[in-house]
């Protein structure tokens, strides 16, 4: 039956990927769609963005270079969405923000109905595929689990999948990394993902209930705390025993989140360079019959420093190149393990 089950995941997993990369029908740009794309892009931004004030500042120069001539000439829709990231990265410095083309792509705004917040609700929001596809999808992302020597545990995700999909994974990697007396967090090729995911995995390394970052929703105006959890799935690695936490300037969004958020509350030491610089959750937004928006319409606020990451990215404790950050952290942790000189502990 597992068999079966894995054979199944794999199928709908090769199924995404025909679906990404097949040839898409191509799909001319004319004067009509440019200016209905520029402006939904800006009701948009007017309706989500996390800064009210910068929305307002690019809807006057977007206007400004529109009438100006400035995408007249662009007939084709990956010039025109690139044009467009680059004049919104160069006004609000914000790289999560970006304007896609997807010709062919039936694309619904995100932005509609919260998020599922229990098991249940993601149940019944995702078709029973979907979720296996997920799950099968979510294991493969928690790249490798195991041990470096001298009782140092290991974990490398290239991602923070979806939280309920890859619970139980990572329950799975925390009983097998449990026993072990410090434990090395590989982050250098992590993009980020899902907050609560976030959420879930720093759940494991503390004793008590811990109050993490609040995000501040821009269509409510209200922040809402976020807490570890009580209940895990797999064995909790305490509060007690030594992280490193490997970061570069490929860790980005959530997991930056992870790192940023352990720093500050001292519960690990960050070993690398310093980090992409994306801290606000985003969701896509439809534009035009072809385009879309990624769009932060939300912003973490850590209680401990009372800011985020945004733009500056995380700064490590210990200044590492990526390719010898493990090798350093490795002997750090060998030092601390024989009785050595403590880690580092991080300033909030």
């Amino acid at each position: 039956m597992k068999r079966i089950v894995s054979a199944i995941a794999v199928l709908l997993v090769l199924g995404v990927f025909w679906l990404a990369f097949k040839p898409r029908p191509d799909a001319t740009v004319d004067a009509a769609m440019r200016s209905a794309t520029i402006d939904n892009l800006l009701a948009k931004l007017n309706d989500h963005y996390v800064f009210p004030d910068k929305a307002r500042q690019m809807q006057a120069v977007l206007r400004e270079r529109a009438q100006a001539g400035r995408y007249d000439g662009i007939r084709n829709g990956y010039r025109l969405a690139q044009q467009l990231t680059t004049d919104l990265h160069g006004i609000g410095k914000d790289l999560h923000l970006q304007v896609r083309f997807a010709p062919g792509l039936d694309l619904t705004d995100q932005a509609e109905g919260p998020a599922p917040a229990t098991q249940a609700q993601w149940e019944q929001r995702t078709h029973f595929f979907e979720r296996l596809m997920m799950r099968h999808t979510a294991a493969r992302e928690v790249k490798k689990v195991g041990r470096l020597g001298h009782n140092v545990g290991y974990l490398n995700m290239s991602s923070f999948p979806d939280a309920f999909p890859v619970a139980d994974r990572l329950g799975a990697a925390m009983n097998e990394l449990a026993d072990t007396e410090g434990l090395i967090v590989d982050l250098r090729q992590n993009r980020g993902g899902d907050p609560q995911t976030v959420v879930l995995l720093i759940s494991y390394f503390v004793d008590r209930p811990t109050r993490l970052n609040d995000i501040w929703d821009r269509a409510s105006g209200t922040s809402v705390q976020h807490w570890t959890h009580d209940r895990l799935d797999g064995k909790r690695y305490g509060g007690t025993k030594p992280v490193m936490i490997l970061v570069g300037p490929r860790t980005g969004s959530a997991a930056e989140d992870f790192a940023y958020t352990m720093q500050a509350l001292k519960r690990a030491t960050v070993v690398g360079e310093r980090t992409w610089g994306g801290a606000h959750p985003t969701r896509f937004y439809r534009i035009g019959e072809h385009f879309f928006v990624q769009m932060p319409n939300q912003r973490s606020i850590s209680p401990i420093t009372g800011t985020n990451w945004e733009g500056t990215g995380v700064t490590p404790d210990i200044a590492a190149t990526p390719d010898q950050a493990l090798a350093v952290a490795g002997k750090l942790m060998r030092r601390r393990l024989q009785g050595g000189a403590p880690l580092v502990a991080a300033a909030p």
